[in-house]
């Protein structure tokens, strides 16, 4: 839209650069309409001829040279909505476009500032949970060690004692002795969901001695593996990303791939992850069964956490779906060069 108007606007200037030499060759002819009729008739035809071109010629060069300028303002203005704040506008002979230039500057010199504290705060605010996570954990694994003695414990004294005294009981009453073993099948099966379910409280952190890379290495295979996927990875990264920002962006892994698992119907779901210098992009793409996005999804709690987790970073997601198209969780987060402790912001 705005590069249709811009388009008007250019095609606009020429008009009135066409429209000002036609005046003027009315102007000439109202005056020495003689001239056009006499003997140097050809002479002035062509002179009239050279001022129509040179006017279109002239009118579309201005045109043109203020259209890049726009056309730049205007793709700089594209480059920020998509997440770079790096972007700066050039000095510009022109005096209009300058201070606009130079306005474009300051305003994203201010905003790059308060993106930049936002996603300091938002790193702090992962640390401290982080640090709050692992109090807790360990809180967790004292009471996971008595619900251990308390459920799988007991329930595996239990089927010794009943597993010990089954084969004198099935020689005196094999009816009893039938009861009891198939007492004895039920319990194990119940221990074993039992310890399935305290197993999967008591799995490692992830990324706990490892970059994002090597994390999503070892769990994002098995985990597609284990659920029936083919998952296919590509990652783009140099080690310029706080642990912060990897922590979020695996957590937002997570948590939109058990959401595949949990509503796609998927067979293949696709990771891509980027660095660039100003900015790290990543996508998650799925060959489901896809949603309309005008109503609400199955699972949109998933989808709001993920918003929050990329917020709280300054950046954003986008979620890319059709019905029968599969859907795409995209996610932009800018990325700033360190700055000095000293720098006010």
């Amino acid at each position: 839209m705005i590069r249709t108007i811009l388009k008007a606007n250019k095609w606009e200037l020429m008009t009135y650069f066409v429209l000002t030499g036609l005046i003027t060759l009315g102007g000439f002819y109202l005056l020495y309409g003689d001239v056009l009729t006499g003997t140097n008739r050809n002479r002035a035809w062509t002179f009239i001829g050279v001022v129509v071109v040179g006017t279109i010629v002239t009118g579309y060069i201005a045109a043109l040279r203020l259209q890049r300028k726009i056309d730049l303002l205007d793709l700089n203005m594209l480059k920020v909505s998509k997440g770079n704040m790096a972007v700066r506008m050039p000095e510009a002979d022109d005096a209009s476009f300058g201070r606009v230039y130079q306005e474009f500057n300051v305003m994203m010199e201010s905003i790059e500032k308060k993106m930049r504290l936002l996603q300091r705060l938002g790193e702090q605010e992962v640390i401290e949970k982080e640090q709050a996570s692992e109090r807790a954990v360990i809180e967790e694994r004292k009471r996971m060690a008595r619900d251990l003695h308390d459920t799988v414990s007991q329930q595996l004294f239990a089927m010794h004692m009943s597993a010990s005294s089954l084969p004198r009981l099935l020689e005196m009453n094999p009816e009893h002795g039938r009861t009891v073993l198939d007492q004895l099948i039920q319990m194990s099966h119940i221990a074993q969901r039992q310890m399935r379910g305290l197993i999967a409280q008591l799995r490692p952190v992830e990324l706990e001695g490892r970059d994002l890379t090597a994390a999503l290495d070892s769990w994002f295979p098995d985990y597609c593996r284990q659920n029936g996927l083919k998952g296919v990875k590509e990652l783009e990264l140099d080690g310029g990303v706080s642990d912060a920002i990897e922590h979020q962006l695996f957590l937002i892994i997570q948590e939109a791939v058990a959401n595949v698992v949990k509503h796609a119907e998927a067979r293949l779901v696709s990771l891509a992850i980027r660095e660039s210098e100003h900015q790290i992009s990543m996508s998650i793409s799925d060959d489901g069964h896809g949603f309309q996005q005008q109503t609400e999804r199955p699972g949109s709690y998933g989808l709001s956490t993920m918003r929050e987790r990329a917020e709280k970073l300054g950046g954003q997601v986008q979620i890319i779906s059709k019905p029968g198209a599969g859907t795409t969780v995209r996610v932009l987060i800018p990325k700033f060069q360190n700055v000095s402790e000293g720098e006010t912001e």
